[in-house]
């Protein structure tokens, strides 16, 4: 039985080496009795893409490329990684290296389950998550370096020759200033690949400068990537004219027609939709603050790291570009809660647990208070009927916390690490109370349910 191959090849610009090398490729295999699979990233995009059948049959993984490649496809599988010219110099060579290649090390058992989901994540969720993770690191930056501006004091920091005024500056403009149009380019990436993101990012700035936000991003890069994809499709050129494409064509009239239906059909009523959301948000108190929060943590468990989970999660961060904090606390500390939660059950009921739980339990209290829900995972699939509920009720809990004490958060990961900081948490001391609440929860209900262990 021959051995089977799978490879990327990409270089710079996108046109002569990248299939060059993917020719040279396919040659050597041949000569080998080889099978092999070349997806090539030239300047319309992925050719020839891999299936996840083509990449888990595959005995090893060859990328070829003096561009940027993602390799998290591949975790588990032999990989060479050398640049395009190598493969077209010694392809036979480089062949020869993949097969002989052994498997790294495992990625440890939540990191496996996050790229897992990655791979398996299809259609409109996998879009609308590829422009949150590429426009997480501008909120993350632009949060943070606003909140240290802030603790030289608000008036300071806003007092324009100051350097608390200069930090504030960049994280307003360089940090939340792109996390819209950021969003809004990579939901068109994910869908037309790289002819996509002009349009996309031009519909999130066109979105962002009349107030309709990160749901006017989210429809306008859905927009500029389906148009952009099939105008792809649609136009045909001779194979001389093909490289006018990507730079020339798509961008001209994928930019030009979508910028013309944001503004003339969707910026007004997306606008007005994202303002009525806002003031009510703004507005929640009592009551409906409490469901609301409840309702988000309740989520963040449910799938601990899963579509549902990743629905919460986009909608705290899409809302820190609207200067609305409240529900991104609830989010956070609700997604601490499960990990942290079984961990306590562990130590509070160590009969209720198998000797590895208690280990997993310890593990999970990293995580946990590094906000990856994904730590209850192990304890959810060893008993969910018991474990998911219990995790539900505790999140919840802290989600209505956080919300009924006006707790908002400026950034949309880290944890505790980031807590300490002055201004990345208002209520600092009730933000705290609300996770331990919740964690005591989960751990009392989850042990109510369980029995012993024999």
């Amino acid at each position: 039985m021959s051995k089977k191959l799978v490879a990327v090849t990409s270089c710079p610009t996108g046109i002569a080496h990248t299939y060059m090398a993917a020719e040279a490729l396919q040659k050597a295999a041949a000569e080998k009795n080889v099978e092999i699979k070349v997806e090539t990233r030239g300047s319309i995009g992925a050719e020839n893409a891999l299936t996840d059948d083509d990449i888990r049959q595959a005995d090893a993984v060859i990328i070829a490329a003096d561009a940027k490649v993602d390799k998290s496809r591949f975790v588990g599988k032999p990989l060479v990684e050398v640049g395009v010219s190598e493969a077209i110099k010694d392809a036979a060579g480089l062949i020869d290296r993949a097969l002989s290649a052994k498997a790294p090390d495992l990625v440890t058992q939540v990191q496996e389950i996050k790229e897992e989901r990655k791979a398996q994540a299809t259609g409109w969720y996998k879009h609308l998550m590829t422009g949150v993770s590429y426009m997480i690191p501008f909120t993350v930056a632009g949060g943070i370096l606003i909140a240290i501006s802030f603790m030289f004091g608000i008036e300071t920091a806003a007092t324009e020759g100051t350097f608390a005024y200069v930090l504030n500056y960049i994280g307003g403009q360089a940090g939340f200033g792109f996390m819209v149009p950021i969003l809004g380019a990579f939901i068109a990436y994910s869908i037309a690949d790289r002819p996509g993101i002009a349009p996309g990012m031009a519909a999130g700035f066109l979105a962002n400068s009349v107030g309709a936000g990160f749901l006017g991003a989210i429809v306008g890069g859905f927009l500029a990537g389906y148009l952009v994809y099939y105008l792809n499709k649609w136009i045909r050129l001779p194979r001389t004219l093909e490289g006018m494409k990507p730079v020339l064509i798509l961008p001209l009239l994928g930019v030009g027609i979508t910028g013309l239906i944001m503004v003339y059909v969707l910026n007004k009523p997306m606008a007005a939709i994202m303002t009525g959301l806002q003031n009510w948000l703004t507005g929640l108190s009592g009551g409906s603050a409490v469901v609301l929060g409840l309702i988000l943590g309740a989520m963040m468990a449910f799938d601990m790291g899963g579509p549902v989970n990743k629905a919460a999660y986009a909608f705290g961060t899409g809302l820190l570009a609207s200067q609305v904090y409240g529900p991104m606390a609830a989010v956070m500390a609700a997604g601490m809660t499960p990990p942290l939660g079984l961990f306590l059950a562990t130590l509070l009921a160590p009969k209720k647990y198998t000797a590895e739980e208690r280990e997993a339990g310890k593990a999970a209290a990293v995580l946990g208070i590094s906000f990856i829900t994904e730590g209850a995972i192990p304890f959810a699939a060893a008993d969910p009927f018991r474990v998911i509920p219990s995790i539900m009720i505790g999140s919840a809990v802290t989600g209505a916390l956080s919300m009924a004490f006006g707790c908002e958060l400026m950034v949309p990961h880290g944890g505790i690490w980031v807590l300490p900081m002055g201004n990345v948490i208002t209520h600092l001391g009730l933000y705290l109370l609300a996770i331990l609440v919740g964690t005591v929860v989960t751990a009392v209900v989850v042990n109510l349910l369980k029995p012993n262990k024999e």
